[in-house]
């Protein structure tokens, strides 16, 4: 799933500077960057593949620090060029960050800025995202990154609109992937981007990857957060409202629990999670309805009772808005690859299943809880990573 919006009128109409060419494409290493994010857009856009009927780029590899750059398994590299090779660059990728706790070099930042400035596409693949924040190029615009940093990059950049549940958003001349093999996601549709649905499509059979993939990271999302938020006295709001998904309540209800205004406590959970407690909530609730369809047989109907929906309309609504199918969809795509020896387990009188709630990868299984504040802590981070879709944006594949 992409997610596609309109540039700027500024941004859209902004050309190409004269140095500077649409097919050369800078990549900016730095030192402790992962291999793997690192190499995707060296493969793609620096092998020619004319022959395969893919239209040829020119490759610049710049080192963003001083070299030798480190690598994955201790592996040391030499970029041929520096910063200053960027200034000829029409697109300028950044496959990764060593660390989303440190700040990239001053140095680097001035780069992207001026690369920016003069009309070059800018490209955050994964962790890359936090160096184009870094450099202020995400202000005000929709960005994803990988699922795990996601709370972490809403949070230190709260004029971020980051939606954690798309595999890449293309903001026009400013584009970030999700993590790993989301950046081979991004680049293909940059290629289809300039030179169209062919060419992507026979740059993807050379890569034996699928042209475009559906679906988001929802199903890849892992619900643990730092020990730090389980420790803050909204968790215990937030334990509340867990277990009482089953009834309909709000915001507001939310608040007076907390002992505060609605305001007070809009800015205090935001500043907590990098999420709105509306969004919060909605998402506990597809989350429960998640699980009653993976460990239940409900109707749907009764799912979307037992999570506290006023309506088997909002439930699908929301539902799909989240995950990308039906309740009854994504039922029977999930009983279709669980082991025929799997039943359902059975459900008490709350509407969730007996024992502990489990917080499902839907690859992996169910991960037990151990107390309820780690339930709470948990549930904040999925508010944190799995944002509602909100009125006016469009996701696409």
């Amino acid at each position: 799933m992409s997610h596609d919006s309109t540039a700027a009128p500024e941004a859209a109409a902004r050309k190409l500077a004269g140095r500077r060419r649409k097919e050369i494409v800078a990549v900016l290493l730095f030192s402790g960057g992962p291999i793997f994010e690192s190499s995707i857009p060296l493969s793609v856009f620096g092998i020619d593949r004319q022959d395969a009927g893919v239209p040829r780029y020119r490759l610049l590899v710049c080192g963003g620090e001083e070299g030798p750059l480190r690598t994955t398994g201790g592996l040391e590299l030499t970029a041929p060029h520096g910063l200053e090779a960027i200034s000829r660059a029409g697109t300028v990728v950044v496959p990764a960050w060593r660390s989303i706790t440190s700040p990239p070099p001053e140095e680097a930042l001035d780069a992207l800025r001026r690369a920016h400035e003069e009309g070059a596409r800018i490209v955050g693949l994964c962790t890359g995202a936090f160096v184009l924040a870094a450099a202020g190029l995400l202000d005000g615009r929709p960005a994803t990154t990988h699922w795990m940093y996601a709370p972490t990059l809403a949070k230190r950049y709260p004029s971020v609109h980051v939606d954690p549940r798309e595999l890449f958003v293309d903001d026009g001349d400013v584009l970030t992937s999700a993590g790993t093999a989301a950046g081979i996601d991004l680049c293909l549709h940059i290629v289809r981007t300039d030179h169209g649905n062919e060419a992507a499509g026979a740059l993807a059979r050379r890569l034996v990857v699928p042209p475009r993939r559906s679906g988001g990271q929802e199903r890849y999302l892992d619900r643990s957060l730092p020990e730090e938020i389980g420790a803050d006295p909204l968790a215990e709001v937030v334990a509340w409202a867990l277990e009482h998904l089953h009834e309909q309540f709000d915001v507001e209800t939310l608040a007076a629990r907390a002992y505060m205004s609605r305001r007070t406590f809009d800015r205090r959970f935001r500043s907590l999670t990098g999420s709105a407690p509306l969004q919060w909530l909605i998402t506990q609730r597809v989350l429960q309805a998640q699980r009653l369809l993976e460990t239940s047989d409900y109707s749907v109907d009764e799912v979307a009772g037992r999570c506290g929906f006023r309506s088997p309309v909002a439930l699908r609504g929301h539902f799909r808005r989240q995950l990308g199918s039906s309740p009854a969809a994504y039922r029977a795509a999930y009983r279709a690859r669980r082991p025929q020896s799997d039943k359902p387990a059975e459900a008490d009188g709350s509407g969730a299943p007996s024992g502990p709630p489990p917080l499902l990868h839907p690859e992996a299984g169910p991960v037990p809880l151990q107390t309820r504040r780690t339930a709470a802590a948990s549930a904040v981070g999925s508010g944190a990573q799995l944002s509602a879709s909100l009125p006016g944006q469009r996701s696409g594949s």
